[in-house]
């Protein structure tokens, strides 16, 4: 039987100042290893405020969540999230001044894994630069990098504490098309041969047709689009 990564039941979401707005209204979602889950819907429908909650990242107003068989707890959220969990962004968030291989690092240097040139979290690091086919970048400044060079290197950075769910925000939306599509089939790549889980918010209708479940978040409910034809 496939393991269950994350399973969210009843989520919902209000903010209630300056007036209550209601966000997401009892959101289930079940994730599998190796599965990719593509959520779709217009700006404004609360995309991201999801992901967010279902990252750790944020709380809900009321409803379950849990990851790896482990519910989430204002105690356990922070160790849940270095221990699982990677995030993939639009504007990619790296630190312009690092190297790419030391952008990399970074979360093994925050989990206080010895990055030593040799180390275990080091060889990992070189070896998913390679992977990115970035290799003679490694010690470049990531400013001096493309756009598409910059994400590639924080797929790698994803992937540096070896998490079982990863959460992308629109991961492509800043790229060119040809660009955009190669990052796509990284990530899928990823999903498939490392048997990781991805949660891909995007307006990409192409991205998500190629995921293996598709959702639609409209008036804050969440639906099962048609099954994916690829």
């Amino acid at each position: 039987m496939e393991e269950i990564i994350l399973q969210a039941s009843d989520i919902s979401k209000a903010y209630h100042y300056p007036a209550k707005v209601s966000i997401l209204n009892n959101i289930n979602l079940v994730v599998k290893r190796g599965e990719t889950v593509a959520i779709t819907g217009r700006s404004g429908e609360g995309k991201s405020t999801l992901l967010q909650i279902l990252g750790t990242l944020e709380k809900p107003s009321s409803g379950r969540l849990a990851i790896a068989g482990q519910t989430i707890n204002p105690f356990n959220c922070r160790k849940i999230r270095n221990q699982h969990i990677a995030f993939i962004f639009q504007s990619f968030h790296l630190l312009e001044d690092y190297t790419a291989l030391e952008n990399i690092l970074m979360p093994a240097r925050i989990a206080r894994k010895s990055i030593a040139k040799g180390s275990k979290a080091y060889q990992r690091a070189c070896s998913l630069l390679e992977r990115v086919g970035l290799e003679d970048r490694a010690y470049f400044d990531t400013k001096l990098l493309s756009g598409g060079e910059k994400q590639r290197i924080a797929i790698a950075r994803a992937l540096c504490n070896d998490p079982d769910i990863i959460f992308a925000d629109e991961p492509s939306g800043n790229l060119d098309k040809q660009t955009a599509q190669d990052i796509h089939q990284l990530l899928l790549d990823f999903a498939s041969e490392k048997d990781k889980a991805i949660i891909i918010v995007t307006h990409d209708d192409k991205l998500s047709a190629l995921c293996n479940k598709s959702y639609l978040l409209e008036e804050g409910v969440l639906k099962l689009n048609s099954p994916s034809l690829f």
